[in-house]
C-alpha cells in the first residue's frame, strides 16, 4: 500500500497544558479558524452530573465549535484510557473523510498519549473486580493499598505514582484481573498513527498560572460547585469522584474541614496537579509552546501552517 503524501495526512491539532491556562478558548478559536471539531481529553468532563467542577466547557462554549467527549457519561460508567483510544480513533476517522483538520483538547495527558502514541493492552476491569478492590482501598487506605500493589507487582514502584490512589487502585486491579504483574504489560511501545500531529501547550509564568486557578476556583464556587457536589454525596463513593473539587467537599460535608479551608484546599490541590501537568509536558520535546502574553490564535496558526 502507498503512504498517503503528507500533504494529505490527516492533522490532528493537539491543544494541551495545565489547568486553567485557556485551553478552551483557544481549542475554539482554532476550530472556528478551520471549522473543524474539537475532541475533549479530560477524564473527569466526561462525566455529565459534574460541569462546574470539572470546568467543562459552557453551553455558550458548546455552542461555538462542535464538542465530543463533554458530559457523554454518567458517574456510574467505568472508562478507561484504553476505552478513550478507540473510540477517540474511531471518532477522528470518520471527521477526518470531511475535514483535514480535528482538534484534541484537554489536559488528561494519558488520555492524549493514548490517541497520540498509543498504550499499552491491558484488561478491562470486571465490576466485580472494581467494586472489591475500591471497597479495599476504602477499609485500609493507601498506604495498604501500595504494600499490595508492591506485593503483587514490585515492578509498579518505577511506573506507577504510588502518592496517587487512582492510579495505585487502577494498577492492583490490573493485576488482580490479568493475573500478571502490571508492570509486565506496559512495552511503553509506540504506535504508528496514519495522521500527523501538532502539540500545543499555553506557556505563562508559574505565579500567572496559579492566580489564574486561585480566581477560577472561586469562580466555580460562585457558580454552584458546592451545592453540585452536595447533591452527590450518596454517590461519594463512584470512582469518577475521586477528583479534586469532589475530595475536599465531601471532607467538608463530612466535617473534617469548613468550609473557607475546603475552598483553599481544592485551589492548593489544583495547582498541585497543574505542577504535574507541567512536569509531564516538559518531557515531550515536540510540544510548541505559545507564549500568553501575546495573542495566541496567530501563533498557533503559524505553527499549524508549518505542518
Amino acid at each position: 500500500m502507498n503512504a498517503t503524501p503528507r500533504e494529505e495526512r490527516p492533522l490532528l491539532i493537539v491543544v494541551t497544558g495545565p489547568t486553567g491556562s485557556g485551553k478552551t478558548a483557544l481549542a475554539i478559536d482554532i476550530a472556528r479558524e478551520f471549522d473543524c471539531h474539537i475532541v475533549s481529553a479530560d477524564s473527569r468532563q466526561l462525566f455529565r452530573e459534574i460541569p462546574i467542577t470539572t470546568a467543562a466547557p459552557t453551553p455558550d462554549e458548546l455552542a461555538a465549535a462542535p464538542h465530543h467527549f463533554v458530559g457523554s457519561l454518567s458517574l456510574e460508567q467505568y472508562y478507561s484510557a484504553a476505552m478513550f483510544e478507540e473510540e477517540a480513533l474511531a471518532l477522528l476517522d470518520s471527521l477526518w473523510r470531511n475535514n483535514r483538520y480535528a482538534i484534541l483538547a484537554g489536559g488528561s495527558m494519558m488520555y492524549i498519549d493514548a490517541v497520540v502514541n498509543g498504550i499499552d493492552e491491558l484488561p478491562t476491569i470486571s465490576e466485580s473486580v472494581r467494586d472489591n478492590v475500591f471497597s479495599m482501598y476504602q477499609q485500609r487506605g493507601l498506604a495498604a493499598m501500595v504494600d499490595y500493589l508492591l506485593e503483587l507487582d514490585p515492578g509498579a514502584a518505577g511506573r506507577v505514582d504510588l502518592n496517587n490512589p487512582r492510579r495505585v487502585v487502577h494498577a492492583v486491579e490490573i493485576c488482580i484481573e490479568a493475573g500478571v504483574p502490571y508492570s509486565t504489560l506496559c512495552t511503553g511501545k509506540r504506535k504508528e498513527r496514519p495522521f500527523d500531529v501538532v502539540k500545543l501547550a499555553i506557556d505563562m509564568p508559574r505565579d500567572v498560572l496559579f492566580d489564574r486557578i486561585n480566581r477560577r476556583v472561586y469562580r466555580m464556587v460562585a457558580d454552584g460547585m458546592i451545592e453540585e457536589v452536595t447533591a452527590l454525596y450518596d454517590r461519594r463513593h463512584l470512582n469518577s469522584l475521586n477528583t479534586v473539587g469532589c475530595k475536599e467537599i465531601f471532607a467538608m460535608l463530612d466535617g473534617k474541614m469548613d468550609r473557607d479551608t475546603a475552598i483553599a484546599r481544592i485551589a492548593k490541590n489544583t495547582r498541585v496537579y497543574a505542577k504535574k501537568q507541567m512536569t509531564w509536558l516538559h518531557r515531550d520535546p515536540s510540544v510548541v509552546y505559545l507564549d500568553a502574553s501575546r495573542p495566541l490564535l496567530p501563533a498557533a496558526l503559524q505553527a499549524i501552517n508549518s505542518r
